[in-house]
């Protein structure tokens, strides 16, 4: 987490909160929180974290960003990053994890929220696959505000059930990442009516992992840009699978 990220799509990602209780078999962020975290869950359960100060190894006192490894946990601690940022950024906000999850607090979100505010100078693109709770957020008087500098995204990956994404008027975006299948005509058209589509294939060793056909994403584009003309951009993972068709288009 931080000033630099392999993520192509943003400048920066930041992590008030890790963790995740989807378990989604392809997920990323799982096996670097298992890899890197400091087991020390003990009897937890399924009980959530709140570290007011960043947690340090007994052994040698280095810092570690997952004691929790993937129990969701909110790192008090690493809000007021975006306002030591001074040179705007695109950041991704909670990459290590779902912030809208129904078992994230609303405070916590309020809290991420009201930190993104007092950093006005960045772009901030938020995830998730429970896009239903923004409106249930907004419903209960949490300011999301409807800026060029706000996107709120959700993602899809063609085998899942489309989650509930009725039309918001906040600039919105979808992740089609990884993609797993050639999308249906329901999904096509949900993906397409949003400010932007991110699409990348699956990465990673993971036994059964899938490998796009390039007609899949060509019809995504198509769709994208007959229906809606919504820009569409394809992470480095389809660069070899589209070739000259490869392209890496923003909103703003």
């Amino acid at each position: 987490m931080g000033d630099k990220t392999k993520i192509d799509w943003c400048d920066a990602s930041w992590n008030p909160v890790t963790g995740c209780k989807h378990g989604c078999e392809y997920c990323y962020a799982r096996g670097i929180a298992q890899r890197f975290g400091c087991k020390i869950k003990g009897d937890m359960g399924n009980a959530l974290a709140v570290l007011e100060e960043p947690y340090r190894r007994a052994d040698n006192g280095a810092i570690n960003p997952y004691p929790y490894e993937f129990l969701p946990t909110f790192h008090e601690y690493r809000l007021d990053i975006p306002a030591r940022w001074t040179k705007p950024r695109t950041i991704f906000v909670c990459s290590m994890a779902d912030l809208f999850g129904d078992w994230v607090p609303d405070e916590w979100i309020r809290e991420v929220f009201d930190a993104c505010a007092a950093a006005p100078q960045h772009r901030y693109l938020f995830l998730t696959k429970n896009p239903a709770r923004y409106w249930k957020l907004a419903d209960k008087g949490i300011v999301m505000p409807n800026t060029i500098e706000w996107w709120y995204g959700y993602t899809v990956d063609g085998l899942r059930e489309l989650p509930d994404c009725r039309p918001i008027h906040w600039h919105t975006f979808v992740s089609v990442e990884p993609i797993l299948c050639e999308l249906d005509a329901k999904r096509l058209e949900a993906v397409a009516r949003t400010n932007w589509i991110i699409v990348g294939a699956e990465t990673g060793k993971r036994k059964g992992k899938v490998v796009p056909e390039k007609a899949w994403i060509d019809k995504i584009v198509s769709k994208a840009q007959r229906a809606w003309d919504t820009p569409v951009f394809m992470k480095e993972s389809l660069r070899e699978i589209m070739g000259g068709d490869f392209k890496q288009e923003f909103p703003w």
